[in-house]
């Protein structure tokens, strides 16, 4: 390496073919860790939430199965007398 070099510019240095190359900011390893620590954690959350809500199963309640029961007699009914005005 020649004298004076340094890795920790912020500012892009002239490659072999006079090209600019940007230099990595100090820190940046540790800002992308951190981001995607962040990002695996939101996916984690996310993921939970999801599954929880499509395995949580309504508790059976004796009123709601007998409100279900009454619209299903009512539907029963009303296709039968549909059927006897059709007749």
């Amino acid at each position: 390496m020649a004298e004076g070099t340094t890795f920790e510019t912020h500012s892009p240095s002239p490659s072999e073919d006079g090209a600019l190359v940007p230099q990595p900011a100090s820190g940046s390893g540790l800002k992308r860790a951190l981001l995607f620590a962040g990002l695996a954690a939101v996916s984690a959350g996310i993921a939970f939430l999801v599954v929880r809500a499509t395995m949580r199963q309504a508790p059976s309640d004796p009123t709601s199965e007998r409100i279900e029961a009454l619209i299903e007699e009512a539907n029963r009914l009303l296709r039968e007398l549909d059927d006897q005005k059709r007749a």
